[in-house]
């Protein structure tokens, strides 16, 4: 199963997002986007997931799975 910062990368690069295109997109701050994606950060808030998941156009179920 995969992580959600693993789901997160796959559905940036399948967009052609850029780290910091997503960051920016979502409206965080790009290192918080890279502890996501490097698993530092395994639990982040839904708040946050929701943000990720709005800017990616997909569902936070999605982004969860």
């Amino acid at each position: 199963m995969a992580t959600i910062g693993e789901n997160i990368i796959m559905l940036r690069i399948k967009q052609g997002l850029s780290q910091d295109d997503l960051a920016r997109k979502a409206e965080l701050k790009y290192s918080t986007l890279a502890k996501i994606e490097s698993n530092v950060v395994t639990k982040p808030t839904v708040h946050i997931i929701a943000k990720i998941a709005k800017a990616l156009n997909v569902s936070i179920e999605e982004l969860l799975k």
